[in-house]
């Protein structure tokens, strides 16, 4: 039984879990950077965030690495496959981003949040800029 189309698929699929956190993250953020340090909403936020880092963020990362490598090196291979370095470098820049929000989430967990909400926004638009570089790399394979 030929595997690549079930691993294709749990690729695609924690890639989409993995990008709906990172989407969701930082809006948290936008919200709690607003919220009074302390209050009933701060604390509401510090829940959801850790809980959508830890529950669904973090597995969903790892699970993109696994079956990414794992299509890697069973079905298309590292030689000749430029776009596949490319892509892998921009996942390594989405891993880094994750790890910053990571983070972030600790600094609002000991109340010692130092960005304002308008920060946030704006890095709310890095993992779309990567996944669009991502997904054209992957569909168009310019190189």
């Amino acid at each position: 039984m030929d595997l690549y189309p079930w691993i294709k698929t749990a690729h695609i699929l924690s890639l989409i879990a993995w990008m709906a956190a990172l989407f969701y993250l930082p809006r948290l953020y936008v919200y709690h950077a607003d919220a009074l340090q302390g209050g009933e909403a701060s604390e509401t936020f510090k829940v959801m965030e850790r809980r959508l880092l830890r529950a669904i963020a973090n597995p969903a990362m790892i699970a993109t690495w696994i079956f990414g490598l794992w299509l890697a090196v069973a079905y298309v291979g590292f030689a000749g496959n430029g776009w596949l370095h490319a892509k892998i470098f921009l996942v390594v820049l989405l891993t880094g981003y994750h790890m910053m929000l990571a983070r972030w989430r600790r600094g609002f967990a000991g109340d010692a949040n130092e960005r304002s909400a308008r920060f946030y926004r704006i890095m709310n638009e890095v993992p779309t800029l990567l996944l669009i570089a991502i997904v054209i790399l992957v569909v168009v394979k310019p190189f």
